[in-house]
């Protein structure tokens, strides 16, 4: 019987932990950047404040938004016209270094590829929930779902933002595979999109460069290996304690971004290797609840919507912290919650609010909407009870 429950606790703590560390660490990564652009050191400390401030008015709204409201044709259309305009409204103003990721209206900037990633989730969880959660052949609407997605990479793609586009095909193409999709297409749309990666990566120099860097940073230690040099320099500094809160080096103008892209390398010299495992346990014990969370859900359109919410933001922090450790060639992605960047804050609090709406709506058995789903997917004869 489907029945609502209080919101997670445990979820919600997670993420206030989360942005809380996120802001002590924002307060002393920046306060050197922020003095040399703004004057006040404290100006982009109290920018990210604001953005969370907001982030979290939005991710109260979210929570008490039914989330099967998503589902509906209109709402759903109506986010894909409202992501489309967006994005091209991107791509038609003034670009800053010839990057056009940004809507800028005065002092305000929006990225609508942030919030393009939240409407690919809920498009693919609506496909997957019209096919009963199980993916058996390519038909028709498979192919107009892979066509809308991939028109909204291409546009993300045109900004050019490559690890925003990355990120939202990693997490559908997961979303996917939960469902049933067969390796063999995935080999087969790899082998199609290998032209694409020839000219998205190869003939691109800057890309090229993070990739040879990546393989051998100290071949040009002053140039494109710099970045992941600084950063492992910052990462090894810190040892098990760190050097304390304020008290990192690397921040003064040898780490590039920081406060962004790599402040992870700065949790990791001011807060040591504890520090690192402490922000790593959050996200962790974020995926367990997450998917916890949608495992209950009452539909598996809300099954579908929690786990693609949970594995972009698991995603997005596992590969900011490997471009941190080196671990992959390094791309600008945000650490969710913690680095500075307006439009990531609002969207994954906004994501969060959905996903603890999620938790208000539960079939009251732990497992069974992902069970028939299961079934589903494997031609298992669907658990009496389950509709």
């Amino acid at each position: 019987m489907n029945r609502k429950v209080p919101y997670d606790q445990s979820l919600i703590l997670i993420v206030l932990a989360l942005l809380g560390f996120g802001l002590v660490i924002v307060f002393s990564a920046s306060s050197v950047v922020s003095k040399e652009l703004y004057g006040p050191s404290t100006a982009i400390f109290f920018r990210q404040l604001a953005s969370v401030v907001v982030g979290l008015l939005l991710f109260f709204v979210a929570m008490r938004t039914d989330y099967h409201t998503f589902a509906r044709k209109p709402v759903l259309y109506g986010l894909l016209g409202i992501s489309a305009v967006l994005l091209v409204w991107a791509l038609l103003s003034p670009g800053i270094n010839g990057v056009h990721r940004w809507i800028i209206l005065g002092p305000f900037r929006f990225q609508p590829s942030e919030a393009a990633k939240l409407t690919a989730i809920i498009l693919t969880a609506c496909f997957l929930a019209s096919k009963g959660g199980q993916i058996r052949k390519i038909d028709r609407s498979m192919m107009t779902y892979l066509a809308v997605l991939l028109a909204m990479i291409l546009l993300i793609l045109r900004a050019p933002d490559f690890g925003t586009a990355a990120s939202l095909a990693a997490t559908a193409a997961l979303m996917l595979f939960l469902a049933g999709f067969r390796i063999r297409y995935y080999l087969a749309m790899v082998l199609l999109a290998c032209p694409l990666f020839y000219f998205l990566i190869y003939l691109v120099p800057y890309r090229r460069e993070r990739i040879l860097a990546f393989v051998d940073p100290s071949a040009d230690p002053q140039g494109a290996g710099y970045q992941i040099i600084q950063s492992l320099v910052a990462v090894g500094s810190g040892g098990l304690t760190g050097k304390g809160l304020a008290h990192g080096t690397q921040k003064l103008f040898f780490l590039p971004e920081p406060h962004t892209d790599f402040i992870y390398a700065v949790v990791g010299e001011e807060t040591g290797l504890l520090g690192c495992t402490l922000m790593l346990l959050l996200f962790i014990l974020f995926l367990w609840r997450g998917i916890r969370v949608s495992l209950r859900a009452d539909t598996v359109f809300g099954t579908f919507l929690g786990l693609g919410i949970v594995m972009m933001i698991v995603f997005q922090a596992l590969f900011n912290i490997s471009v941190v450790l080196s671990l992959v060639p390094t791309k600008g992605i945000p650490l969710p919650f913690v680095s500075v960047g307006g439009s990531s804050i609002l969207v994954m609090l906004v994501s969060v609010g959905v996903l603890l709406n999620i938790s208000r709506h539960t079939r009251g058995v732990v497992g069974q909407s992902a069970t028939v789903t299961i079934a589903r997917r494997h031609g298992v004869a669907e658990p009496s009870g389950s509709r």
